[in-house]
């Protein structure tokens, strides 16, 4: 029943994972039960940075902001996929599509912006302590994360700028559970899609220089960790900052891969596979990554959920050290 006057309607139809309305239910309870292990993670995160006092230096504050980018990303195509698979129907409107497509870019955009400034944190904080305060001043942070957020919005207004530009034509059919940019390009009537591909690599060369400023965050880290007396708190640094890294490394490797290939002929399996890894994968697990390895959280974690009071003692920026 989906496929007839497909051509007719304004909107767009998802086939998300399969034509099965069993595996849909079941495709539906497992990004259920991520959504819902992301919220959780994310949101205790956003609180106890928001009420210990210990969690309010720069890192911390950076955090909170990946972790409302996160629970945003998620919160724009999975609600969307779950309502589908449910449901049984994969229509989109034209409207639902384009906000889809702006908060999604956005947003991504934002998480890549905020985990470069968080890398650049980590090398103050650790290679040079003595000025962490005044280089990591509240305005500073203030103006960083801002500059994250907008970064994110004009992004995401220039995708659908250029994306929506274009003529559609054909069975308007979407081999994705949301609106993504490399198969929306695929509908396209004739080659008026080109503006939108150098977008994209644009954008990629833009994701590309973020990475070389984190992996060189990381080298000066590392290098400075290597002459750390203090086993401690070498094992400390290479410990968190690795995962990072690799997280980092992931996210922005996958979603290149994307975004190279707008009119890539993969089979459907695995560009789903791919869209699962740069759009469910990291923002479920940044909070067990950038929270379970350290002890400060940890011990802000234990006092929220047995009701304990935050201490009002000022957390040490430089407790990196032994």
């Amino acid at each position: 029943m989906m496929m007839t006057n497909v051509t007719t309607v304004s909107g767009f139809f998802l086939l998300g994972f399969s034509d099965n309305q069993k595996l849909q239910i079941l495709y539906a309870l497992l990004f259920l039960l991520m959504y819902l292990l992301s919220l959780a993670g994310n949101f205790v995160i956003i609180t106890i940075t928001t009420l210990d006092p210990q969690l309010q230096s720069p890192m911390y504050y950076f955090l909170k902001h990946l972790s409302l980018l996160d629970i945003s990303s998620l919160s724009v195509t999975v609600p969307q996929s779950i309502h589908n698979s449910m449901t049984g129907s994969g229509y989109i409107s034209y409207a639902q599509c384009v906000m889809q497509v702006f908060f999604f870019i956005s947003l991504a955009w934002g998480e890549v912006a905020i985990l470069t400034v968080m890398s650049y944190d980590r090398y103050v904080a650790i290679c040079l302590p003595l000025h962490y305060e005044v280089i990591m001043n509240p305005r500073t942070c203030r103006w960083a994360v801002t500059v994250v957020w907008i970064c994110g919005g004009i992004t995401g207004t220039l995708y659908i700028a250029t994306t929506f530009s274009i003529r559609f034509c054909g069975v308007k059919i979407i081999h994705q559970f949301f609106c993504d940019v490399p198969q929306l390009l695929r509908l396209s009537c004739s080659n008026d899609y080109v503006g939108v591909v150098g977008l994209a690599a644009f954008m990629c060369l833009l994701a590309f220089a973020c990475f070389i400023a984190i992996v060189l965050s990381y080298v000066q880290i590392f290098s400075t960790a290597l002459r750390m007396p203090c086993v401690e708190g070498r094992s400390k640094v290479f410990s968190t900052c690795l995962p990072h890294l690799c997280v980092v490394t992931f996210f922005l490797f996958i979603g290149a891969c994307a975004y190279l290939k707008p009119t890539s002929d993969l089979e459907p399996a695995l560009d789903l596979l791919l869209s699962i890894f740069y759009t469910v994968l990291p923002p479920t697990l940044n909070p067990v990554i950038y929270s379970l390895r350290n002890e400060v959280m940890k011990g802000a974690i234990r006092k929220l959920l047995l009701g304990g009071e935050f201490t009002r003692k000022r957390f040490v920026l430089s407790g990196w050290y032994c």
